[in-house]
């Protein structure tokens, strides 16, 4: 479990220092509010979700994990395939767990109030990549525990997940501007920064697209996939329509959402 957690922090840190560094050398877009109050909140709703998962669940995902394999329980546990093969094909399948999750919860109203926290950032930088509702990071840790019991995936497949998972929201949320004859290529395969950053227009077809964060294939397989922003990247509108004033998605303001919002969609 040290080394879980070793492993994921160095991770994190490495990758989110990566992407800053690369925001700041080539940003792709101009930043529309001050950074500095911005990231405040968003890395303070990171931390309040990481500290609400550690008090509401007695394990962590690879614990439970470990578990599961101890009792033989889940779909990899009874099917033997060798290791490399059963840990690939339990990333790819959470991957797929994922892309649904986010299609549910911005399909029911419910949810939707949770997620929208998410999508109300006024820019989309490498920080906004981790900005969800504690609450709705409970729900994920629920729906992610569930699936690992199913599939029966190893610790370390799970291990595998998470890193990649958190790498890649960092990577695809990142202000960086990913060379043209690289975004291209890399899209065919995995989720760049100009293909989720559709995601977050304020035009709500954009945002019910691109759903995706690690593979870009499940956008693609259920057509959800939208290749460019209707107005370009540089001049489109990243939040929501009724929530446009950066004094209202602070900190206070940002975590009260799910109960006091107005659904325009």
């Amino acid at each position: 479990m040290e080394r879980e957690i070793v492993i994921r922090l160095g991770a994190y840190a490495g990758v989110f220092a990566l992407m800053a560094l690369l925001e700041a050398m080539a940003p792709r877009r101009r930043l529309r509010t001050p950074k500095a109050a911005r990231w405040l909140s968003n890395i303070s709703v990171t931390f309040l979700g990481a500290a609400l998962v550690r008090l509401a669940f007695p394990v962590t995902a690879v614990a439970f994990a470990a578990a599961v394999e101890a009792r033989g329980w889940g779909l990899f546990n009874n099917v033997p395939l060798p290791t490399l093969l059963e840990t690939v094909l339990a990333v790819i399948a959470l991957d797929l767990v994922i892309y649904v999750q986010h299609v549910v919860f911005h399909l029911r109203p419910l949810l939707w109030r949770l997620h929208m926290m998410h999508h109300a950032d006024l820019d989309i930088d490498v920080t906004t990549g981790a900005r969800f509702h504690p609450l709705e990071i409970l729900l994920s840790m629920v729906v992610k525990l569930c699936f690992i019991a199913v599939l029966g995936a190893s610790p370390a497949a799970v291990v595998a997940f998470e890193v990649i998972l958190n790498a890649m929201a960092m990577f695809n949320h990142s202000n960086f501007a990913l060379p043209l004859a690289l975004d291209g290529p890399m899209r065919s395969v995995l989720v760049t920064p100009d293909m989720h950053r559709v995601h977050h227009s304020v035009i709500i077809k954009e945002m019910n697209s691109n759903y995706g964060f690690n593979l870009s294939l499940w956008d693609r397989l259920f057509r959800t996939y939208r290749p460019q922003p209707l107005k370009g990247h540089e001049a489109m509108t990243i939040g929501l329509a009724n929530y446009r004033e950066p004094g209202h998605l602070m900190l206070p303001h940002i975590l009260a959402l799910p109960f006091t919002a107005k659904l325009l969609r």
